[in-house]
């Protein structure tokens, strides 16, 4: 009801097109039966939710109900070509099906598709094919996954009507939501701090992979993050493995342990983290990383992104990462 009552809103204010995300529990719960909708994107599908949803079976079978149930028949869909082939496969037949009009993006995509990208100071510069034009623009925004975004937003334009020609020149006046990929900081001796809502290992994955070009000479990428608590515990070490992976200095914290005892969240991430640096008062350890930055350096503060809280024992106390970011590299400039 909620949400049919802030769409009547919206059109009752003279607003024509609207975009949200169709969460995977929203989708399972009916929340989104009902909505006409007059277009669907399906982005990717990792590993997230499985407390929830069982399983990847689950959670794949959750996500494709927006195109197997909820999105019109005849309506156009965008699938984003390089996702995992048994979800691209089973999202084909769904259309084939449904007669949805698919639109595939991505560098396999056909209609819309990523040629080059190369980073930037402060983002990165893309070469794409539009349904055969080809166009360089530079995107301010870091990270390949945003590229992706892009070209997934053009292409969900361009299926509800919107001209190509016109929407392109858009694209370079894009800009960042708060929480992701946000550069919070820049300290004096050059070292940037980056917040992102990044919590399940092929998201950090993609968030340190972003921001290594990023990396001065001789720099190192650090990054402070943990994993919830009350949330599926297999993604604990994949998580730490992650970051171990990709980052050169890991700090982990606590990151909503909920119900759980934080310290036992952590030795599971640390697990698989060797080299990690248990540190679980997470101003604390956003502190000492900010302490350890050098010339060159970046630092990824993961996991809670937007969030305004941290969750202990029942108990939510007021937290912002982005805040606690700005102000501690205030103190130390």
């Amino acid at each position: 009801m909620t949400l049919h009552a802030t769409l009547a809103e919206l059109a009752r204010n003279g607003v024509t097109h609207a975009a949200m995300e169709a969460s995977s529990h929203g989708l399972d719960q009916r929340r989104l039966d009902g909505v006409r909708l007059a277009a669907a994107g399906f982005s990717n599908l990792t590993r997230d939710h499985l407390d929830y949803h069982g399983g990847m079976a689950g959670y794949r079978a959750a996500k494709l109900r927006l195109f197997g149930t909820v999105l019109p028949p005849g309506a156009p869909a965008v699938a984003n070509a390089d996702m995992e082939p048994e979800t691209l496969a089973a999202l084909r037949n769904i259309a084939r099906d449904r007669g949805l009009r698919l639109l595939t993006v991505g560098e396999a995509g056909l209609d819309i598709r990523l040629l080059r990208h190369a980073p930037l100071p402060e983002g990165q510069a893309l070469e794409i094919d539009v349904f055969g034009r080809r166009a360089n623009l530079t995107l301010p925004l870091p990270g390949r996954y945003q590229a992706d975004n892009l070209l997934m937003a053009l292409a969900l334009a361009v299926a509800t009507g919107i001209d190509a020609e016109r929407a392109m020149p858009l694209l370079e006046r894009l800009r960042g939501v708060r929480g992701r990929m946000e550069l919070a900081a820049r300290l004096a001796n050059g070292a940037a701090v980056y917040v992102d809502y990044a919590h399940t290992p092929d998201a950090l994955e993609r968030l340190l992979a972003a921001l290594r070009p990023h990396v001065g000479p001789g720099g190192r990428l650090h990054v402070v993050f943990g994993a919830g608590g009350d949330r599926d515990p297999g993604k604990r070490p994949l998580m730490g493995a992650a970051c171990a992976r990709f980052a050169d200095r890991c700090w982990v914290t606590d990151d909503n342990p909920r119900s759980e005892n934080p310290a036992a969240i952590r030795a599971a991430v640390l697990a698989a983290c060797p080299g990690g640096i248990d540190a679980g008062d997470r101003a604390a350890a956003i502190a000492a990383a900010l302490e350890d930055l050098r010339p060159g350096d970046v630092l990824a503060v993961a996991g809670k992104g937007h969030e305004s809280g941290q969750t202990i024992a029942g108990v939510t106390t007021p937290f912002d990462d982005a805040g606690v970011v700005r102000r501690l590299a205030g103190a130390a400039a």
